[in-house]
């Protein structure tokens, strides 16, 4: 009879204590938060054990469930030697709050920003810190191994690793980063109480009396956890509750991020009219806007890119669209032949070769050399505004002073100024003329449609335009004042966009629709108002802000912005 009651006490007893003693009490302040609340735990564990609380989305995650073309053949390679399997799963969003981090990794420096191509695998011009995670999870103390919740294999661990620490796990399966400036340098996972003083460990509390084993923690919930995730809560590996993240605002569901959509029309509007002032960087801006504003995402599985790209066409197609009206049809200054050259050579080298060119070369390399080619093209730009180079080109010259004083006599009468047109004087594959201001301008359109193949290997890359080569290719190389290769970028445009929406809807990658109907609202209305605002602005003022835009590329293309 003693035996019995001495079994049916242990019985009691065992829900009580976990294998590391985590004692019942445990309690999270809550069972529903909306995301960027904050998280409360709080108990009693075994007096003199260190506190570990795992905190786990229940929906797992393997590289085998991403049905995203792309990102499966990048799995496969990375399995090989990452140390995992397609099959093995973790949990996309985890966090590990412990007194005792340094048991799971260190704290050491990183390098990051500027060109690698020049600096080197693993350099940088600027310098932080990051948490490591120990390479091997055996190199894990074996009580803190047995801590980790759903991470439970060496495998597992691996993964693990990798999708935090790696930039394109982040992108593509974690989708929390820690920020250094507008820098993911590493993935929130293992952290501590902030008076660490580490970037990482902001907003986390972790109160320990580990005389009595009472505790309290709290963590600032991801402010984009996508809407009704669950999340599973392990006091020192024992569950205690589990809680669910309600929507906190505008869910955008491949973007995978609250936004409210009418600051993405704002700034599609914004892009819009710049673009279709100077006939460059739209794609480039919008794409930044994304990325530094929206923070558009992708949900877990497909890689950010691939769903920024598609939505990025939206704003290089409408926006011509609702400037080539004027244009085309009420100022007549589109140089058609050249245009039309442009086009198809771009939708070529888009729809087709750029799949090729871009699965062959890697991307860090091919944006960092481009940026070379950007910036050479930024200085070339200023040269020809030099008054030596302005002289030589004296067609451009008596066009610019003719536009000058149809602006001075426009505003002594109080009219809106107007612009010169396109008069054809011989159409030819390979010669093209025709006058603008009464001066006479001549293009080779065979060269062009050349360029344009070339250029639209670069739009479907980067998921974008390519006024930003289009428009310089045509002032240095083709000769023609901004007035005329403004016009003719966005017909390329166009062909490049719609171009490279094919080549992402044949291989399954769709944009986000909400982001995309705003970029659609916002570039339209921006591409109507820039096409009035460009005459506003002298040859060389529009010179001056494409230059200034070719440089700022270059800093993004190098990863040497000023503001990180």
């Amino acid at each position: 009879m003693k035996k019995r009651i001495t079994f049916f006490m242990a019985l009691l007893l065992v829900p009580l204590f976990s294998a590391a003693g985590a004692i019942a009490g445990s309690t999270v302040s809550s069972t529903v938060y909306k995301a960027g609340d904050v998280v409360e735990i709080k108990g009693q564990i075994e007096p003199g054990s260190d506190l570990y609380i795992s905190i786990a989305q229940q929906e797992m995650f393997a590289p085998q469930d991403t049905d995203g073309v792309h990102e499966v053949k990048k799995f496969k390679k990375e399995t090989k030697k990452g140390g995992f399997d397609m099959d093995t799963a973790i949990a996309p969003l985890y966090y590990l709050i412990t007194n005792v981090p340094e048991k799971f990794g260190k704290t050491d420096k990183k390098k990051f920003g500027g060109p690698s191509v020049l600096l080197g695998k693993g350099n940088g011009i600027y310098s932080t810190t990051m948490f490591y995670l120990k390479k091997k999870f055996a190199d894990v103390d074996a009580d803190a191994r047995a801590m980790m919740g759903p991470i439970k294999s060496d495998k597992q661990w691996n993964f693990f690793r990798w999708a935090n620490e790696n930039s394109y796990g982040i992108n593509t399966i974690v989708k929390e980063g820690n920020r250094k400036g507008k820098v993911v340098i590493f993935s929130r996972s293992v952290i501590g109480d902030e008076k660490s003083g580490n970037y990482w460990d902001k907003g986390t509390k972790v109160n320990l009396d580990k005389a009595t084993g009472e505790y309290t923690a709290s963590f600032k919930s991801f402010r984009h956890t996508p809407p009704d995730t669950q999340f599973d809560v392990l006091v020192n590996g024992a569950k205690v509750a589990d809680y669910k993240i309600e929507k906190n605002g505008y869910w955008l569901t491949k973007g995978y991020r609250y936004m409210n959509p009418l600051w993405i029309v704002i700034g599609a509007i914004l892009v819009g009219t710049y673009f279709s002032m100077i006939g460059a960087a739209g794609g480039m801006l919008m794409a930044a806007f994304q990325v530094l504003v929206v923070n558009t995402m992708g949900p877990v599985g497909i890689n950010a890119a691939n769903v920024l790209k598609p939505s990025n066409m939206a704003l290089t197609l409408f926006s011509p669209l609702g400037s080539f009206w004027r244009y085309a049809k009420i100022e007549k200054r589109v140089a058609w032949p050249v245009g039309l050259s442009f086009g198809v050579g771009i939708f070529i080298g888009s729809i087709w070769l750029g799949k090729y060119v871009s699965a062959v070369l890697p991307m860090k390399a091919y944006k960092e050399w481009l940026a070379v080619l950007v910036v050479i093209m930024g200085i070339k730009t200023l040269m020809e505004m030099r008054p030596a180079a302005m002289a030589k080109r004296k067609n451009i010259k008596a066009m610019t002073k003719k536009f000058n004083d149809e602006i001075a006599q426009a505003k002594a009468e109080g009219r809106s100024a107007e612009m010169g047109s396109i008069e054809p004087i011989k159409t030819g594959i390979m010669d093209y003329r025709f006058k603008f201001w009464g001066e006479e301008f001549r293009i080779n359109p065979l060269l062009f449609a050349i360029l344009g193949v070339v250029i639209g290997i670069v739009s479907r890359s980067f998921g974008i335009g390519g006024g930003f080569l289009l428009v310089p290719a045509m002032t240095t190389l083709g000769a023609l004042p901004m007035y005329v290769a403004v016009p003719i970028s966005l017909i390329g445009t166009c062909f490049s966009s719609i171009g490279s929406f094919i080549g992402y809807l044949m291989t399954g990658y769709l944009p986000d629709m909400t982001l995309a109907i705003c970029i659609i609202i916002g570039g339209f209305a921006g591409g109507m108002l820039g096409s009035r605002a460009q005459k506003l602005f002298s040859e060389m003022t529009l010179k001056w802000v494409l230059a200034a835009t070719l440089f700022f590329l270059f800093f993004r293309f190098f990863k040497i912005e000023i503001w990180i």
